[in-house]
């Protein structure tokens, strides 16, 4: 694996920093953290470190939610049979049970559908439609898909089927003809925040349905859990209304969970400690995920719309273990990808990596392509063959546009869609060699060398007596952590342990160190190197080195305690 390059971000104005510095009575490290941030102002230091719901944005605001609101409306006091549909992911899946919960009391006629990964594949498919027509359902609404669904929009028309398309992924050329299309990416959409996951843009749609109907707002507000697990599941930026939205869902599922995300807490092992972005990424989301990797995301709308605690139980215990059975298929695979990779002397010299296998399992191969680029970093591509096409997840490398390189591609696939860092892919077997000379080609003139060398950015360079209790309770309202503000990463130099460092784990894979610093006499601060125990043998001996690090707490029997979690050792 290729050694990680510490690069030191652009520090904040002086002048900024020292203005904030004193307006907000804080030290000049933290005021750089919000200039860094883009936060020059005491309003606006006071809108990042309180969000509250007065900071949301008018739904109407949103291109063509009056016309979605006046459909479902219509479909209501019709009393037409409507269909919630949307992606088998952690953002579908929350998005539909959000919906769905919301609508139910006020639409008897309402069913949900989430494609079948494998007989389906992603976005509207032929079958959810020929569903809908045999059902007599006249209006659709999809959720985090359907951006791209112009032909299946067009058939279902045909079946005497309306759409109301609920999107955030970028548009093609032309938008289907729906009913309605909510999506604050569309070119002709002048909503103020573009950024919001598949499930924030139906949590505006059930937010302006609420007020157009005079509901009260807590029919709404409640669903904010779900809408923070996919905020944190698909690494959309939480900025503006998404830290607004991550914030307030966070504050939701550490205080009053629904039953199906309190279920998955208590499974998770996570019942005693503060609920993080972090442990929904980690913990929560694979869950949720997995029930649509390994049989179907049908499962995880069950879950999340459960009321009573012990079905919640029974189908979480069941979600469990189709993430086990994840764990485990994702370590065989991810070693079969790194024996195919050096087993082909070509690959060294390859600015990309694209493999193939017709018998992967198609639910994990999206966290295959994410392990590859641990160890191999460059552009990703897994694909496996479903239903005689080769289907596949690509990811990406930090600064790297994947999704534009696919589009240029886009003569050799059948259908593809996603984001600047990872995006899905279909393409018949025979262009699979075509495809990877192209896409490597693609790459190859368009990355640049700094995008192919692992990075870590560091906000700052500080000392370790800086580390003090009120610098960590201000830094601690910098959360929630994500895209565009990630959690800060410091560098400190010329620290040694104190002697009582030792390896810990099973082989003393990584390190526990009590580090202190010659030149800033202080009490010993408590630092954890995950799989970095190789570098004991020089530090046991009480030489000096470098180190990147996030500041942390350490939770252990009821105590917690503050300690430093090292990124990386020069």
């Amino acid at each position: 694996m290729k050694e990680n390059f510490w690069r030191i971000k652009a520090q904040g104005d002086p002048t900024d920093v020292d203005h904030l510095s004193k307006a907000l009575k804080i030290n000049k490290t933290l005021a750089n953290l919000l200039v860094q941030r883009g936060i020059r102002t005491y309003s606006e230091a006071e809108t990042f470190f309180r969000p509250e719901k007065s900071q949301l944005h008018d739904p109407f605001l949103m291109k063509d939610m009056d016309k979605a609101v006046s459909r479902i409306e219509r479909a209501i006091s019709n009393n037409e049979r409507v269909l919630i549909y949307g992606d088998y992911d952690v953002d579908g899946t929350t998005a539909v049970a959000m919906v769905y919960s919301f609508l139910k009391s006020l639409c008897p006629q309402l069913e949900f559908y989430i494609p079948n990964r494998y007989e389906e594949g992603y976005g509207v498919s032929i079958k959810s439609i020929d569903y809908a027509a045999e059902n007599h359902i006249s209006l659709i609404i999809t959720l985090d898909c359907g951006i791209k669904a112009i032909d299946k929009v067009c058939y279902a028309a045909s079946k005497g089927i309306e759409f109301i398309i609920c999107d955030h992924h970028y548009t093609g050329e032309n938008l289907p003809e729906a009913c309605a299309i909510l999506n604050p990416k569309r070119p002709d959409c002048c909503y103020p925040y573009k950024h919001l996951s598949g499930c924030g843009v139906g949590f505006k749609l059930i937010q302006a349905l609420a007020l157009r109907m005079n509901l009260p707002q807590e029919m709404v507000m409640k669903h904010l859990d779900l809408v923070a697990v996919s905020i944190a599941s698909d690494i959309v930026p939480i900025t503006g209304e998404n830290r607004v939205l991550a914030f307030l869902g966070l504050d939701k599922i550490n205080t009053n969970p629904g039953v199906g995300i309190a279920s998955i807490i208590k499974i998770a092992g996570l019942g005693q400690k503060r609920i993080t972005i972090d442990d929904i990424v980690f913990k929560i989301g694979p869950r949720i995920n997995a029930a649509g990797r390994m049989d179907t995301g049908e499962e995880a709308v069950k879950l999340l719309t459960a009321e009573v605690p012990e079905e919640a139980m029974e189908i979480g215990e069941n979600i469990d273990e189709y993430n086990k059975q994840r764990k485990s298929i994702d370590q065989s695979l991810t070693s079969e990808a790194l024996q195919m990779i050096e087993s082909d002397p070509e690959q060294s010299e390859r600015k990309t990596t694209v493999l193939f296998n017709p018998h992967w399992n198609k639910g994990v191969i999206g966290i295959v392509a994410s392990r590859l680029i641990e160890s191999h970093y460059r552009p990703t591509v897994i694909l496996t063959e479903s239903n005689g096409f080769a289907s596949g997840s690509a990811r990406s490398v930090e600064g790297f546009d994947l999704y534009s390189a696919i589009d240029r591609c886009s003569h050799l696939l059948e259908n593809f869609g996603g984001h600047m860092y990872a995006a899905g892919i279909t393409l018949k077997v025979e262009n699979i060699a075509a495809f990877k000379q192209k896409f490597e080609e693609i790459v190859a003139e368009t990355i640049s060398e700094e995008q192919s060398t692992p990075v870590i950015e560091i906000d700052t360079q500080i000392e370790l007596g800086d580390i003090t209790p009120k610098f960590y309770r201000i830094l601690k309202q910098f959360e929630p952590h994500g895209p565009e503000n990630p959690q800060p990463i410091f560098l400190t130099k010329n620290v040694v342990d104190n002697g009582n460092g030792r390896t810990v784990g099973t082989n003393g894979e990584h390190l526990r160190l009590e580090l202190i610093q010659e030149s800033t006499p202080f009490e010993p601060i408590q630092a954890i190197g995950f799989q970095m125990g190789s570098h004991f043998e020089y530090i046991k001996t009480g030489n000096p080195f470098d180190i990147c690090y996030t500041i942390d707490e350490n939770e252990f029997r009821g105590n917690i305690s503050r300690q430093i979690k090292i990124k990386d050792i020069k």
